[in-house]
């Protein structure tokens, strides 16, 4: 069990380095003094037990993971490069210390990757798991912002849609064809941050915005656009191989299915439709998505999609 507020800090510290390029005075202050850029991105989300997650799936370590990734997901989006993170945890009783170095580990290990620092937090005693995550990186010169594309404009995608929706379905059900499906399931409980893709499209010239989809494309299309403006989708758009026999089983939609989504963590993008080859070369993952449009909506073929994303406060 874990003891006390103290026994938490002895294994974050076993953990986490107190040492950092970016921190000049580490943990265990009253605040960190950290070495920073003159333009830094910020951005927090939580990550809460039986809202973001079910113990009975992810793994102490997916947890770890997953709290700090989607999060360095936001940073990708805006093309900054990571510096360093703050933790929050609520710690329930009913879970033994050995989870709590586990999931720690882990997160650990992603932070290490990305060489960023954990400078502080706090920890609380609750009734269920919770982690709060707040994290900052280095802005580039161009920041990427949303509503900055024009109708005509290219929309593009690198990453996946609908996997970790299928694979969110596929763990709830406790389907017995998991095995069938593990790029699906692990997409839902370690996506991938694509810090590395977020640089190189910051970097580009012609790409004029990016966002992280979080919520699902029908949800965050019409985030990503301007008010008055609308996307139409490319009639040829492809889904995920993976989620053809799922939805057929179901009797779904494929298409539908991914436009739904959620936790993707794909990065959406718009470019001047001239720029788009050249956006292509830099980064092949990039494919095409659609174009913006004058009238606000999403269409494919002329006919408006009415899908609706996820939203907490709708369930």
């Amino acid at each position: 069990m874990i003891k006390s507020e103290e026994h938490f800090l002895e294994i974050i510290d076993s953990l986490f380095p107190a040492v950092h390029a970016h921190m000049l005075v580490g943990r265990g202050d009253d605040c960190a003094v950290l070495e920073c850029p003159e333009k830094m991105c910020m951005s927090s989300d939580l990550f809460l037990e039986d809202i973001h997650f079910r113990t009975r799936y992810f793994s102490p370590e997916d947890i770890g993971y997953k709290a700090l990734a989607v999060n360095l997901s936001d940073l990708a989006a805006a093309g900054a490069s990571p510096l360093g993170f703050g933790l929050n945890l609520i710690w329930p009783g009913y879970l033994e210390e050995e989870f709590c170095r586990r999931m720690l580990a882990s997160m650990a290990d992603l932070a290490r990757e990305f060489d960023i620092a954990l400078t502080g937090g706090d920890v609380s005693f609750g009734s269920s798991l919770g982690l709060a995550v707040s994290i900052w990186g280095g802005s580039p010169e161009r920041h990427m912002l949303r509503a900055r594309g024009n109708p005509g404009d290219v929309l593009f995608l690198a990453g996946e849609v609908g996997l970790a929706r299928c694979g969110l379905v596929l763990l709830e059900e406790n389907d017995p064809e998991l095995d069938r499906y593990v790029q699906a399931v692990n997409r839902h409980l370690r996506p991938e941050p694509l810090i590395r893709e977020g640089l190189v499209l910051s970097g580009h010239t012609e790409v004029k915005g990016l966002m992280d989809v979080s919520d699902g494309l029908a949800r965050d299309l019409p985030r990503f656009c301007r008010p008055d403006t609308g996307v139409e989708l490319d009639r040829d758009l492809k889904v995920h191989p993976l989620l053809i026999p799922f939805c057929r089983d179901r009797k779904m939609d494929p298409l539908a299915f991914a436009l739904l989504g959620g936790e993707d963590y794909a990065l959406l993008g718009a470019c001047s439709s001239d720029g788009f080859g050249a956006v292509q070369k830099c980064l092949p993952a990039c494919r095409f998505l659609g174009r913006i449009t004058d009238r606000p909506g999403i269409y494919m073929e002329g006919k408006k999609l009415e899908l609706k994303g996820f939203d907490h406060f709708e369930q």
